[in-house]
């Protein structure tokens, strides 16, 4: 009897529980798994990640083809070798500085190349443009050469103040590789204002920079071969 009546009770508990679910407005039940999606959907997109623009410095046309020397070219094959320079300038990102001091990055605003690399073709090409040399050749290759030129990049950054400046400072020496002696030597400094208050204004500011100090680089090596002949 006693086992008969438990069970009698544990179907009336549960009709019980059955109908207080029932009576739950069907309106609040059926929010529940909107909710979840609602929830999951804000999760998910946590996860999207925005864009990175890349931005290169202006490269002149390349001339190292050219089968016919220019008259009055230079009978000399420079090398030019690597700019030596900070971690930060052998990597992508676009520097900025406030300060004399601090330092920090753009997260998605990168240079195609290291700036480095990207200021070391600029010179090559600008020197093979000019036709003023037998050849300009990189350091590294197995090209024979008269004399080397290598250098070290100080600053290629936005400088933070008003107006805000591109800052270029780098400095190139030239080595006759016969007597080993360094025969010429040429230091670049500027601060080119920026013309708004963005990114891409920056790297216009600092294309035209490193455009107008290798010109001068240029010119500079031009004024040494004029004062010092090669036979």
């Amino acid at each position: 009897m006693s086992r008969t009546r438990g069970d009698g009770e544990l179907r009336a508990t549960q009709e019980a529980a059955t109908k207080r679910q029932e009576a739950v407005p069907r309106s609040i039940r059926n929010t529940r798994m909107p909710a979840v999606l609602v929830l999951m959907s804000l999760l998910s997109g946590c996860g999207a990640t925005r864009p990175s623009k890349y931005y290169q410095l202006t490269v002149p046309a390349d001339a190292a083809t050219a089968a016919v020397e220019k008259s009055g070219a230079v009978p000399v094959t420079l090398l030019l070798g690597s700019l030596f320079t900070t971690h930060l300038y052998r990597e992508d990102r676009i520097i900025y500085g406030n300060g004399a001091e601090e330092m920090g990055t753009y997260e998605y605003q990168r240079w195609a190349e290291p700036p480095a690399e990207m200021i070391e073709e600029v010179l090559l090409r600008e020197l093979r443009a000019s036709g003023r040399y037998r050849a300009v050749s990189i350091r590294r290759s197995n090209v024979r050469g008269d004399f080397s030129i290598r250098g070290r990049l100080y600053d290629f950054k936005e400088i933070d103040g008003r107006p805000i400046m591109a800052r270029v400072t780098l400095e190139l020496e030239m080595r006759d590789l016969k007597s080993g002696a360094t025969v010429w030597t040429h230091y670049y400094s500027h601060d080119e204002p920026v013309s708004n208050k963005d990114v891409p204004a920056v790297v216009a500011a600092l294309d035209k920079n490193v455009q107008n100090g290798i010109k001068e680089v240029v010119a500079s090596l031009d004024e040494y071969f004029a004062a010092h002949p090669v036979k």
